[in-house]
């Protein structure tokens, strides 16, 4: 199976291409990858892209990229709905057009956030973002449901949460850092309690999306299936900051404050809680924790660097 990625340079993106090509699926061919300058989100239309689809055929897109910078989204919510809205429309014309299957990957921002109940959020749970970022993904959910209609393609939308892993510059990367400063002047690490979700570990993700590819097929052409995507159990963003000293083994004490402590652009969703969806295999991801302990020899050797 041809499989292209688009947005091979991000932090899911290379977690995907390195899992494609050990993938059965591929047949050890490597994944075809697009990424700026090739493929800019400010400008891709159906035509362009579909240029792309027509140069290369794949059987199947997996669409990753996106700005991400949720506070830059909210500066800017118009080039927010262009980015992470609009193209992904574009995108998914040119797919449903050419009946090429598409996997595009959304997030836990489509909701508000606001539930009391304790439970996570299903797939059918009505989308309701309180920022540009998660706007611009739900617009994105809808535009693309909307290409596959009739299409002989079939989509497959992915939310996920709180991804980290290589290459760095993520929250457990920040909050080492932060830490390590704390420490030096004899501070306490300030940490958002009341801001809870899954800590996602890339190359996890990477995988269960390439059994979806693989095995997990929406059985109807013109379907969408949507997946809720994470590494087990859940932690406020205050739990996540201790797991991660902890197996750093820096002393740190961290202390619980509410999201509103600091002023930003974005909202975030206090409540980032996705209730999984059955993989292929049907064995769920692995708890957060597991995962967390992956990562942590890449993060010390970045702090030693």
């Amino acid at each position: 199976m041809r499989v292209a990625v688009v947005g091979v340079v991000g932090r899911l993106g290379r977690a995907l291409v390195a899992a494609l090509e050990g993938a059965p699926l591929t047949g050890g061919r490597p994944p075809i990858g697009w990424d700026q300058p090739e493929l800019e989100l400010d400008t891709v239309t159906a035509a362009s892209f579909g240029a792309l689809l027509d140069r290369e055929r794949p059987e199947a897109v997996i669409h990753t990229a996106a700005w991400t910078d949720v506070d830059a989204n909210a500066r800017e919510p118009e080039l927010a709905m262009r980015r992470n809205g609009t193209a992904v429309g574009e995108i998914a014309r040119a797919c449903a057009a050419r009946g090429t299957d598409l996997v595009f990957i959304s997030s836990n921002e489509v909701f508000d956030g606001r539930r009391t109940d304790g439970l996570g959020y299903r797939p059918d749970d009505p989308r309701n973002p309180i920022n540009p970022y998660g706007a611009a993904k739900a617009r994105a959910e809808l535009l693309a449901s909307e290409a596959f209609a009739g299409s002989a393609g079939r989509l497959a939308i992915v939310r996920t949460a709180w991804l980290f892993g290589p290459p760095g510059n993520d929250f457990p990367a920040k909050i080492a850092a932060a830490a390590l400063r704390a420490r030096a002047v004899g501070e306490r690490l300030r940490v958002t309690g009341d801001e809870v979700g899954t800590p996602t570990y890339a190359p996890d993700l990477a995988a269960a999306i390439v059994a979806l590819v693989g095995v997990d097929r929406p059985p109807v052409p013109g379907s969408v299936a949507i997946h809720h995507l994470v590494n087990g159990g859940r932690a406020s963003r205050a739990d996540w900051a201790r797991e991660v000293l902890r197996a750093l083994a820096i002393e740190v004490e961290v202390v619980d404050v509410p999201a509103a402590t600091w002023e930003r652009a974005s909202t975030p969703p206090l409540w980032a809680v996705l209730e999984p969806t059955p993989l292929p295999s049907g064995v769920p991801m692995r708890p957060w924790r597991e995962a967390l302990a992956d990562a942590v020899p890449a993060l010390r050797r970045d702090l030693a660097g």
